[in-house]
């Protein structure tokens, strides 16, 4: 029997089951509403409109709040677009900003978008992440990496929600809009890498929650406001490569928390006190450039500094001992100052220090010896001040990767603690006043590949380890001996200045032995064997010449003989041995007093004959003539060679190919290699600017010549100072092909590295593929070589500055120069381009050339134009 229910229970249970149902269906309807509420439908065309999503363009596709990027609430509206990376390649202004009144989070970076935001954008209220970063766009909000141009709108004040705005690495120009300091709740402003000006606006001292301030790389100039002490949570501070200048406002010595603080590249003038001087609201009656400011002991109180950067500034005075007390310190700059004084004892208190840059200043006295506390030291660089003393072995500690202590007053030999510690990558000890010999523990440093101990006095002979060092000099010292076999490849700049050294390079005496007697008695000897040897030989020529005299006579009517001893342009129809016995005759065979010079493939001879020409001859070392494959490839670039006819070209006037060697016979060139007559100081005063433009303008001419009218390209592979020679008259020629090669088209161009060190294009480096922009390389490291005249840095001082007209020639070439040195070979100009630039009469009218920096000279966007064209100069034209 079923149990009973009482009729009340059920008339209760059906009235809940009614009202539940008629509940679901309430909210149901509710749905159906919001789904088709005016607002959620603009939403969703507004998106559909843009056609960023693939299936969107007819309208069938899912809810717009399934698509990929989309993020709506639980009422249907969007709150989140997440476009980043599509690459749609659009305009910004298809998507209707003011439609998406609840939107939270903004990001369209990496889209490739273009044109410009519009105004409406000021209406998401709601709005607190902005990212329209690496696009095209013109005046947006956080669209850093892109090329945005325009003004910053006010409106972004409008935007209070906003917890972060990037808006980096754009085009931005005019001032940062005061209204900025109405968006209290940033955390984030970056404005880096635009071309913002005026002033830093005070308003910004409102944003007390800002933990992140970047306003670095534009052009921002008046002071630090002083309302910045007001930022007490800023762990990032980057006002770095701007135009700010006065003083640093103490206020800064509040913000406790910061981790990074860089003012580097500025105009910040001054000294480093110790103690807080002038208040600051006193810098508004003084001119910046004649007050000078400080960095209060308020500084002292950074203790959470890790990075710490005040480079390329006008700062004076002393290094405050204060600066001990930022025991965090992973790196500390000071660079490029005017700091004088010594390096205090203090920052051996820094011992989690890993970078010391302390270069270009005016420091004196020793390195204090608690440097050598600096464990975790990585990096020290203390070059181009006026330090003396002693290298304490103390601050050479086991990490450390990077010295550098060139341009001051050091004494005293290395200490030979230097070559235990095998992180070491870079040496320079250049331009000081160092004894002794160069340490053999050197050459345990597995990773070094660069010693420069160059300007030294340096003793003994040159260590064999050595040439397993990527980039070495030693030139300018008291070494003495012979340049060891290995080095024969790396250019004479290396050795140059040491007069006691030898060997088998150019420019170097050969190392001959010396025998109890002396070297007389011994060449006397030497000489008596081979003049009897000779006398044999020659009775025997002679024996020989008149029995084929006598069988040939009757088919011969011309006289065999005629050019035997005389013009030298008939060597080409010499028989070989007759040719060989002219040289014979004319060097002695080879005797090496009459040896000019020594390369990588033969050593030159400068010969007489009897005509009273003289020759230079290039005898190629035994190897290369005892190389059976070499004689076809020896046949092959004679012919290439003679066929070569252009003035600024090193002739190749004739070659003898004989059973005991090959050689190769040029005009002598009085003056000869280019880097000789600039290393000498007294004929490179002949060397006018006149005279090295002419120079320069030749070797363009020469290698256009080579790259586009010849036959097939000819890349020559090694243009360098020693293989431009000039005559008597300082006239330029190309010289010295024994590595060109025919550019073949349909070959893979891959060969061997070949080249000197210094003037190698980057690419070869991993590529081994030579083109003909490997020569626009090196020809522009020798084009800034020739205007310097050694070291790349400034215009030769040994010349008087050039006159106006002349300077206009510098600038151009400096400029072309800097172009030739791209490191992406496409964007190099062809010296084709530059050859007919050079040859047409029309010269833009430049700047005076004391108003040209080398920044504007090394960042043209003139000639680096690849293949399309030569550019004028705009940035330095007047």
């Amino acid at each position: 029997m079923a149990p009973f229910i009482p009729i009340s229970i059920l008339v209760v249970a059906l009235v809940l089951c009614i009202f539940m149902h008629a509940t679901t269906m309430v909210i149901a309807a509710g749905s159906v509403a919001a789904s088709k509420s005016p607002a959620l439908e603009l939403e969703a065309k507004a998106l559909m409109e843009t056609r960023w999503w693939n299936g969107t363009s007819n309208g069938t596709s899912l809810s717009h709040c399934k698509w990929y990027g989309i993020t709506c609430s639980d009422g249907g509206s969007v709150t989140k677009i997440d476009k980043a990376g599509a690459h749609v390649e659009d305009y910004i202004s298809k998507l209707n900003f003011s439609s998406f009144q609840n939107l939270v989070r903004l990001d369209l970076s990496n889209m490739t978008l273009w044109g410009s935001i519009p105004h409406e954008i000021g209406t998401l209220s709601k709005l607190t992440y902005l990212d329209l970063s690496n696009n095209y766009l013109e005046v947006t909000f956080n669209i850093s990496y892109n090329s945005i141009s325009g003004f910053i709108p006010k409106e972004v004040g409008n935007l209070k929600s906003l917890l972060k705005l990037y808006l980096g690495a754009n085009a931005f120009i005019g001032p940062i809009p005061s209204s900025l300091g109405n968006l209290t709740n940033l955390v984030t402003l970056s404005l880096i890498s635009n071309q913002i000006s005026s002033f830093i606006p005070s308003s910004l001292g409102t944003l007390t929650n800002l933990v992140t301030l970047s306003l670095a790389s534009n052009q921002i100039s008046g002071f630090i406001p002083s309302s910045f002490g007001t930022l007490t949570n800023l762990v990032t501070l980057s006002l770095a490569s701007n135009q700010i200048y006065g003083s640093i406002p103490s206020s800064l010595g509040t913000l406790t928390n910061l981790v990074t603080l860089s003012l580097a590249s500025n105009q910040i003038r001054g000294s480093i006190p110790s103690s807080l001087v002038v208040p600051s609201l006193l810098l508004w009656w003084f001119h910046p450039f004649f007050f000078g400011g400080s960095i209060p002991s308020s500084f002292g109180n950074l203790t959470n500094l890790v990075t710490f950067s005040l480079i390329w500034n006008q700062i004076n005075g002393s290094i405050p001992s204060f600066l001990g007390n930022l025991i965090n310190l992973v790196t500390l700059y000071l660079n490029s100052n005017q700091i004088s004084g010594s390096i205090p004892s203090s920052l051996g208190n820094l011992t989690n220090l890993v970078t010391l840059s302390l270069s270009k200043n005016n420091l004196n006295g020793f390195i204090p010896q608690s440097i050598g506390h600096l464990n975790y030291l990585e990096s020290l660089s203390l070059s181009w001040n006026q330090i003396s003393g002693s290298i304490i072995e103390e601050i050479i500690g086991r990490r450390m990767k990077y010295l550098s202590l060139s341009h001051n007053y050091f004494n005293g030999s290395v200490p030979s603690k230097i070559g235990y510690f095998n992180l070491l990558n870079t040496i320079d000890l250049s331009h000081n006043n160092i004894t002794g010999e160069i340490p053999s523990r050197l050459g345990s440093t597995q990773h070094l590949e660069l010693l420069d101990l160059s300007y030294n006095n340096f003793i003994g002979k040159i260590p064999n380890f050595l040439i397993s060092i990527t980039v070495i000099n030693l030139s300018y010292n008291s070494l003495h001996g012979m340049i060891p076999i290995g080095y024969l490849k790396l250019s004479p700049y290396t050795f140059i200045g040491n007069k006691d050294l030898c060997g088998y390079m150019e420019g170097f005496p050969p190392c001959l032995p010396l025998s109890p007697q002396g070297p007389r008695n011994n060449r006397s000897i030497v000489h008596q064997i081979k003049f009897l040897v000779l006398g044999i030989l020659s009775v025997l020529v002679i024996l020989g010449c008149v029995f084929l005299f006598r069988s040939r006579v009757k088919k011969t009517k011309s006289d065999p003989m005629e050019t035997k001893n005389g013009d030298l342009f008939s060597i080409w129809n010499y028989d070989g041995k007759i040719a060989y016995e002219d040289i014979i005759k004319a060097t002695e065979d080879f005797d090496i007093i009459y040896c000019i010079g020594t390369g990588g493939y033969g050593s030159v001879y400068k010969a007489q004959l009897p005509n009273g020409k003289v020759i230079a001859l290039k005898k190629l070392h035994r190897l290369e003539a005892e190389d059976p494959t070499f004689d076809k490839s020896f046949k092959n670039e004679i012919k290439m060679l003679t066929k070569l006819r252009h003035r600024n070209i090193d002739k190749l006037h004739g070659y003898c190919l004989h059973n005991r060697c090959m050689f190769l016979i040029y005009e002598h060139m009085e003056m000869g290699s280019l880097f000789f007559v600039l290393s000498n100081d007294v004929e490179t005063v002949e060397l006018d600017w006149m005279k090295r433009m002419t120079i320069i303008k030749s070797i363009t001419h020469a290698l256009s010549y080579l790259h586009h009218e010849c036959v097939q390209v000819i890349v020559h592979r090694d243009i360098s100072g020693n293989n431009i020679l000039l005559n008597s008259k300082l006239e330029a020629f190309v010289s010295d092909f024994d590595t060109a090669r025919l550019l073949d088209p349909n070959s893979s161009n891959q060969t061997l590295l070949a080249g000197t060190y210094g003037y190698i294009a980057p690419e070869l480096a991993y590529t081994m593929i030579v083109t003909e922009k490997c020569d626009v390389y090196s020809f522009g490291v020798l084009a800034l070589e020739i205007l310097t005249g050694i070291h790349p840095e400034i215009l030769d001082q040994r010349l008087p500055p050039p006159n106006r007209l002349v300077a206009q020639d510098v600038v151009l070439i400096a400029t072309i120069a800097f172009a030739y040195l791209h490191a992406k070979p496409k964007f190099r100009p062809t010296v084709k381009c530059v050859s007919q630039e050079f040859l047409s009469l029309k010269k833009p009218k430049m700047k005076p050339l004391h108003a040209i920096s080398l920044w504007q000279l090394r960042n043209q966007e003139t000639y680096a134009v690849g293949e399309s064209a030569c550019c004028s100069i705009e940035n330095l034209i007047v």
